[in-house]
């Protein structure tokens, strides 16, 4: 039935219960229950509409408000907000949280790679960002266990307090981790260390022939669009070519959150379930689930040195010249990478809230604030990614 003839059977039945309007002189209602008594017909829903007739008024001017009809019209309309109200007040009660938005929306991502691919892997550092996807793939999957492997590239020069938590953090959920290393590539004659001393950029051979040996079709990555402008661009699902390549001119349309995971044999794609997310918004996460993080997100003293413009930890890989002076200083890292090209941050950030407070007032990106190898050129980022970097 139509909405139309709805309206019209409301407007009907509403005017046949309502008494009528008297007139101003208080006759309209005697003159309709005359024409019943006579035997004449009653009103009918278009002289109901149309308002009180000629000899049922005086000369006085007749108001649209007299008329019962109006005032059962009136009422039948008042109903619609009435039932919108209510409707709209449910739906606020079940509108999610920014938060919670991000949460499904990277659930249903990584649950979509599982379903689609035949060999996922997640990329695991033991960083913030890969700590919050592997807190995600265990919500997704639970009560059951995350149904791929952690996968994590050592250049050798990472922070121990990472590899610890690595380590521990797997084990705890009964991951399987698959390690490529950077050294064993080094010890072979297969990659050369880089003058500036970092290995960062030395880890794409590493990772593409790790996912080559165990056939990952599909790999997990924690990167964000808010980080770099090449990660700015790259799709949700980021297919990878026969050598592991990447071309930003050569991506899929990903329109209504609708995700293309066609790939031949031997190509592979890279999956960012929390592309969408700011480093506040993973942070805010991490305070509400209550995730661990290793100690070095948080303020703590340690001996530095001033380099490019960061404070670089003294340590086995990362030693100061002899013009760079050691400090003691309160700090803390943003991103956890390679140690020789991370800097920190001064900060006396210690508890999850207060770094919170802290990232919400920051100008820089944590990736521009903290990493040396990024400043290499303007398309540094860029152009390890085409290579087959993260």
């Amino acid at each position: 039935m139509s909405s139309y003839t709805n309206t019209y059977e409301v407007a009907v039945g509403a005017a046949s219960d309502a008494a009528p309007a008297p007139s101003r002189d208080g006759n309209a209602a005697s003159s309709i229950a005359s024409r019943s008594d006579s035997g004449g017909s009653l009103p009918n829903a278009r002289e109901l509409a149309s308002g009180p007739s000629a000899d049922t008024l005086d000369a006085t001017p007749w108001a649209a408000s007299d008329a019962a009809p109006r005032v059962a019209h009136q009422g039948a309309a008042s109903a619609v907000p009435a039932r919108q109200s209510a409707h709209l007040a449910a739906s606020a009660q079940h509108r999610l949280s920014s938060l919670d938005a991000l949460e499904s929306e990277a659930i249903h991502i990584i649950r979509e790679v599982v379903a689609e691919f035949e060999r996922p892997a997640l990329l695991f550092s033991g960083g913030k960002d890969s700590v919050v996807m592997l807190h995600l793939a265990t919500k997704a999957f639970w009560p059951g266990k995350v149904p791929f492997p952690v996968l994590h590239v050592d250049t050798g020069h990472n922070f121990p307090e990472v590899l610890e938590f690595r380590d521990r953090t797997v084990e705890r959920l009964g991951i399987r981790l698959v390690v490529g290393s950077v050294q064993e590539y080094i010890d072979r004659g297969e990659l050369s260390e880089r003058t500036d001393g970092t290995r960062n950029p030395l880890q794409t051979v590493p990772l593409l022939d790790t996912i080559n040996a165990n056939r990952f079709d599909a790999v997990f990555g924690g990167g964000r669009r808010d980080e770099d402008k090449a990660r700015a661009k790259e799709r949700i699902l980021s297919l990878r070519d026969e050598f592991g390549q990447w071309d930003p001119r050569n991506q899929r349309p990903e329109l209504w959150n609708l995700y293309n995971g066609r790939h031949t044999v031997g190509q592979h794609v890279r999956a960012f379930p929390i592309s969408n997310w700011t480093e506040l918004d993973v942070w805010r996460y991490i305070e509400r689930e209550n995730i661990e993080l290793p100690g070095l997100y948080y303020a703590h003293p340690r001996e530095v040195f001033r380099r490019d413009g960061m404070w670089r930890a003294v340590g086995e890989v990362s030693q100061p010249t002899e013009k760079e002076t050691v400090e003691t200083r309160t700090v803390r890292y943003r991103t956890v990478g390679d140690m020789s090209c991370t800097g920190a941050v001064e900060s006396d950030a210690a508890t999850v809230a207060e770094v919170v407070r802290e990232v919400a007032l920051s100008t820089l990106t944590e990736r521009g604030a903290t990493r040396a190898d990024d400043r290499i050129s303007e398309a540094a980022m860029e152009d390890r990614k085409k290579d087959g970097y993260f």
